[in-house]
Order: C-alpha cells, then sequence, then structure tokens
C-alpha cells in the first residue's frame, strides 16, 4: 500500500520498524523517480552508487535524504531535520538547509574518499612489508641472525674470485715464462756472441804465431843461406889460395937441401878440406835437427796450448751458462714471490672490500627493518585511534537505535510527531554536533552514519512507529 499526501508525489511502499531500524519493503519514487532502498541507515542505491528519498506523508514525515552504497563498500546515511511540516508551500527543505545537506554530503564523500585511500594504502603497505620480511625479513636461529641465505651467494663469488685468481696467476706466470724464455733467448745469443769473439780472438793469436814462425823459418832459412855463402867463400878462398900456391911453385928452381923431407901441402889441403866439409855437414845437420827439434817443441806447445785453451774455454763457458741458468731461476723465483705478494694482498683488499660492503648492506636492512617496524608502529597507534572511534561510533549508533526503539514505540503517526521533534532535536545535538558525522565498517567495507540537527522537524525515516501502527493510518488516509 502507499500513503496520499496533499501537495507530494505519492509513496507507493511499505515501511516496518525492526530493532536494526526501518526496512523498506519496495521501492520509493522521488520527486525525479529515481529507484532505491531502505536500509537500517537510509536510503541506499542498488549498484554501490547512490540513492535519494524525497517523499512527504501527513504532519510527522519530515525531508529525508540518503544515500550509501552496497557493493562491499562504503554506505552513509544522512537525516536533516526541518522545523516545516510536510505539504507545506515551501517544499520539503529550504534553501540554506539545502545547502547545509550538500556541504555535508560532500564532507562525507571527502571524509570516505580518504578513508578508502587510507585503507588502500595500509592494505598496500601491508602487503609489501609481508613480501619483504617473506624476502628479506631476518630469521632468527638460537637469539643470532640466520645469514644462512648468503652463504651459497658468498660461496658463488668465493669460487669466482678464486677462479679469477687462478686465472690472473697462469696469466702472470705464461708472463714471467715467456719473459724468462726471452733472457734466456738473449743470454745464449750473448753467449755466442761472446764465444764467437772468443775464437776470433785465438784465430788472430794464432796468426800471430804464425807469422812468428814464418819469420823464424825465414831466419832460419837465411841463416842456412849465409852458411852455404860461407862455405862457397871459404871453397872459393881455398880454390884461390891453392892456385896461388901452385903459381909460386911452378919455377924450374932446382935447390937442393940436404933437409928433411917436406910437407906434402896437397895432402894436407885435402885433408883439411875434408875436414872443413865433414865439420860443415855435421854443422847443417845439426842445425836442421835444431830446428826440427825445435819446430816440433814449438808445435807441441802450441797444441798443449790450444787444447788447454780450448778445455778451459768450455770449462768457462758451462760455468757461465750455469751461471746464468741459475741467475734466471732466481728471477724467475723472484718474480713468482712478487706476484704472489701481489695477487695475496689484492686478494685480501678485496675481500675486506667486499665485507665491509656486505656489512654496509647488513646496516642499511637494518636501518630500513627499524624504520618499517616505527612505520608499523605509527600505522598500528592510527588503527588503534580509528578502531576508537569506531567503538564511540558504534556506541553512539547504538544509543540512536535504543533511543528511536523507544521513541517509536510511544509515538503514533499522526501529531505526535511534533511534540517529540524538540526532544530528539536536543538530543541530537547533545550527542552529536550540528553537523556530526561516524564511521563504522562491517565486513569488506565500512558504513558511516552522519546526522545533523535543524530546527525540529523529523526525518523521513524516523517518523513511523511499527508495520502494524503505520498501516492503518496510511489505509484510512487511502480510504478517504
Amino acid at each position: 500500500g502507499g500513503a496520499s499526501v496533499p501537495g507530494h508525489t505519492s509513496c507507493p511502499a511499505l515501511v516496518s520498524l525492526t530493532p536494526r531500524g526501518l526496512t523498506l519493503l519496495g521501492d520509493v519514487s522521488s520527486g525525479g523517480g529515481t529507484s532505491i532502498k531502505l536500509s537500517s541507515c537510509g536510503a541506499y542505491g542498488l549498484g554501490g552508487g547512490s540513492g535519494a528519498v524525497m517523499c512527504g506523508t501527513g504532519g510527522s514525515w519530515g525531508a529525508g535524504s540518503g544515500w550509501g552504497g552496497t557493493g562491499g563498500g562504503a554506505g552513509s546515511c544522512f537525516y536533516s531535520y526541518s522545523s516545516g511540516v510536510a505539504g507545506s508551500d515551501g517544499g520539503l527543505l529550504s534553501g540554506g538547509e539545502k545547502e547545509t545537506m550538500q556541504n555535508l554530503n560532500d564532507r562525507l564523500a571527502s571524509y570516505l574518499s580518504k578513508v578508502h585511500a587510507l585503507e588502500e594504502a595500509n592494505g598496500d603497505l601491508e602487503h609489501k612489508i609481508k613480501e619483504w620480511y617473506e624476502k628479506f625479513g631476518p630469521h632468527t636461529v638460537g637469539g643470532q641472525r640466520d645469514y644462512s641465505k648468503y652463504y651459497a651467494i658468498i660461496e658463488d663469488l668465493r669460487n669466482q674470485i678464486t677462479a679469477a685468481s687462478v686465472d690472473n696467476a697462469s696469466i702472470i706466470l705464461q708472463i714471467d715464462n715467456a719473459r724468462l724464455a726471452a733472457d734466456d733467448f738473449r743470454l745464449k745469443y750473448e753467449n755466442e756472441m761472446y764465444l764467437r769473439r772468443s775464437v776470433e780472438a785465438d784465430i788472430n793469436g794464432l796468426r800471430k804465431v804464425l807469422d812468428e814462425l814464418a819469420l823464424s823459418k825465414s831466419d832460419l832459412e837465411m841463416q842456412i843461406e849465409s852458411l852455404h855463402e860461407e862455405i862457397v867463400y871459404l871453397k872459393k878462398s881455398h880454390e884461390e889460395e891453392i892456385k896461388h900456391l901452385q903459381g909460386t911453385t911452378s919455377g924450374d928452381v932446382n935447390v937442393e937441401i940436404n933437409a928433411a923431407p917436406g910437407i906434402d901441402l896437397t895432402t894436407l889441403l885435402n885433408k883439411m878440406r875434408a875436414e872443413y866439409e865433414v865439420l860443415a855437414e855435421h854443422n847443417r845437420k845439426d842445425a836442421e835437427t835444431w830446428f826440427n827439434e825445435k819446430s816440433k817443441e814449438l808445435n807441441v806447445q802450441i797444441n798443449v796450448s790450444a787444447e788447454e785453451t780450448s778445455t778451459n774455454k768450455s770449462q768457462i763457458t758451462e760455468l757461465r751458462r750455469t751461471l746464468q741458468a741459475l741467475e734466471i731461476e732466481l728471477k724467475s723465483q723472484l718474480a713468482m714471490k712478487q706476484s704472489l705478494e701481489a695477487t695475496l694482498a689484492e686478494t685480501e683488499s678485496r675481500y675486506c672490500t667486499q665485507l665491509s660492503q656486505i656489512q654496509g648492506m647488513i646496516s642499511n636492512l637494518e636501518i630500513q627493518v627499524q624504520q618499517i617496524r616505527v612505520d608499523m608502529e605509527c600505522q598500528n597507534a592510527e588503527y588503534e585511534q580509528l578502531l576508537d572511534i569506531k567503538i564511540r561510533l558504534e556506541n553512539e549508533i547504538e544509543t540512536y537505535r535504543r533511543l528511536l526503539d523507544g521513541e517509536g514505540s510511544d509515538s503514533g503517526y499522526g501529531g505526535a510527531a511534533h511534540r517529540s521533534s524538540s526532544s530528539r532535536s536536543s538530543e541530537s545535538t547533545s550527542v552529536g554536533s550540528a553537523a556530526g558525522s561516524g564511521l563504522r565498517g562491517t565486513g569488506s567495507g565500512t558504513s558511516s552514519v552522519a546526522r545533523g540537527a535543524g530546527s525540529g522537524a523529523e526525518s523521513g525515516a524516523r517518523g513511523s512507529a511499527s508495520a502494524s501502527s503505520e498501516s492503518r493510518p496510511r489505509d484510512s488516509s487511502r480510504g478517504k
């Protein structure tokens, strides 16, 4: 059924008063024809949007408006009390009250949007904190931090560092080996050059000895020639003397001397010639023998000296090679020692740097954890404040409901609403303010109720007493 009010549109709906509030059993059509649903807190839109109702009934119905969402989001309800009576010529709401209602609606909408934004931000932060703790959160074992998940990374880095160090050491050793091989070849070249120079020097020395021997040979040959010339000269002088003597003795002098027989000069000369020839031959043989002996001795000495020289040179060469090999080995060992010391120092510095970096990362993570804990404590404090506000608002709403239930049982549908408007107006102003607001969260969404007190008119949702008490006046009015 519906109620007909002069000067206003009809409200074809059944309203029943329950302990939770007013329930509209049908659709309510406003002046513009908007379809809405009524719940315990007012008029709700069907799709989580907004609904508005403006309906006038007798003197007990005032002007009511409201909007809310039912899709798991936020719901809100506004009640406004006007000082006029339904059906007056001035309309349901005056201009100032409409502006006040619009202002309250805007404020509540902004408040709800802020609440939604804070809830979404809180959810995002909780999700991020949960992910961070799942990913980077410290796990304690035996009262100490568990860094076991970093061991694999550290071991991998150590293996990489070890492999790089081994590669670096192998490359350094290859470079050292190449340098040592080059030094060895250079030393061999220098040794060969030295040997060549020494052989050339020996050849030059032997050439000098050969020249000396040639000079000695030429000297001996000259001596032999001089001796031959001397022999020839002696022979010639001897022949001349013989001829001279023969010439002097070739006269016809016959001298008879009674004396001893004379010496045979020819025999004597022949004898002397034979002696001189034997002596010359003997001297020549002695000279040749001496020359041959001296030549042999000199050749033997030259050979012995050459052998000793070559032996000494080979020994010197071997000793020099041994010395050079020892020097090369010493240099290689020193270079290896220096490279290993440099590698050790570099590895220690790298490990120290990595350790300092890891310690810095750990300290930064601890600082971040402390900051997150501080933020969580701040958010928990804000959440506790909002929860306290919610509890207080729920208590206020429960108080309003008890008041509505108590007043609805005592008042009728007619002029009794005018008598109770002033008391309800005073109650609303004492509990809240000129424009009160509240927040109530149920399920996954949030419900807010704002109530503003006017000068004494009742809201359309609060003017009915019960389903049985309001059906009779409406039936009678429809009968009229």
